[in-house]
């Protein structure tokens, strides 16, 4: 990992020197815009829509339209003379519960380094923060950008996670919530729960998830690659709308169960099967 940003983690009169590393990486298949004849690139060009000219980078700014399609032009001396009181520093203003913070909140993921002058107290906060069983609610400035951030442990490493602003999350306002709720029979309801109950695990297995889009996309890619030929997907047979609740629930809660049954069976075998031979000792 790279560092992307230095400053320092300061709360009180305490100042934490840090790096900041991305905690996260898209692995998504990057693909370019080809010519489907010869596969040449295509390639764009920044040109003025009022003189037709191409400008070069280093001529072009930022713009604001306002509602009568003015354009007010902002330079980068401009952008540079915006205050950013938290510029360089994650400020710590409060400590709350992760659990009083709505995820729909968050935004990107941030790994912090102590540098090496800061170790100990980066510990000391990291440690703190893990005893207390709270997060620290933060502000910082990246690239240009303030925001609010929290400060948490993960893998004993303190991790900063940006949050959107209040104003920033929209309020869903669906007709359906301006209606009266359909009736719900207490029969449906505990169905529903049965498929829930069905489908539940003590913890998150993050691990046992894969892209299939991204492996097949790769597979495609390195098939074609060798000159090999490729197989179409089947095409996927169009499911029948299913009218009654319950059906469709009890069909849930069937397959569920269904796909469960295996492996029960596997592991209840497992248990009971004799080791077979000795084991062999460890060399020494």
């Amino acid at each position: 990992m790279r560092s992307m940003w230095k400053g320092s983690v300061s709360f009180g009169l305490v100042s934490i020197p840090i790096q900041l590393y991305a905690a996260t990486e898209n692995k998504n298949v990057s693909l370019r815009q080809v010519h489907e004849a010869d596969g040449g690139r295509i390639q764009y060009k920044r040109f003025c829509t009022i003189d037709g000219e191409e400008v070069p980078y280093a001529e072009i700014a930022k713009g604001y339209e306002l509602p009568d399609g003015e354009m007010v032009v902002l330079t980068d001396e401009d952008m540079s003379e915006l205050p950013l009181a938290s510029s360089r520093a994650i400020d710590v203003l409060e400590f709350v519960p992760l659990e009083s913070i709505d995820p729909i909140h968050f935004d990107k993921t941030y790994y912090l380094e102590p540098q090496k002058n800061a170790v100990k107290p980066y510990v000391v906060l990291r440690d703190a923060l893990e005893k207390a069983s709270h997060v620290a609610i933060a502000k910082v400035a990246i690239r240009q950008r303030e925001t609010l951030a929290i400060l948490r442990v993960h893998s004993d490493v303190l991790m900063m996670t940006t949050m959107l602003w209040p104003d920033e999350v929209r309020v869903p306002d669906f007709g359906f919530l301006h209606e009266d709720p359909p009736q719900v029979r207490p029969q449906e309801l505990t169905m529903a729960g049965s498929l829930i109950d069905s489908l539940s695990e003590p913890v998150f297995e993050h691990e046992k998830y894969t892209d299939s889009y991204r492996e097949a996309l790769e597979a495609m890619i390195e098939a074609k690659a060798a000159g090999n030929e490729t197989a179409k997907p089947k095409a996927v047979g169009a499911k029948a709308d299913v009218v009654d609740l319950m059906e469709a629930l009890q069909a849930s809660v069937s397959e569920a169960k269904k796909s469960r049954k295996p492996s029960t069976a596997k592991k209840a075998t497992a248990a009971k099967k004799p080791a077979s031979g000795k084991r062999t000792p460890k060399s020494a």
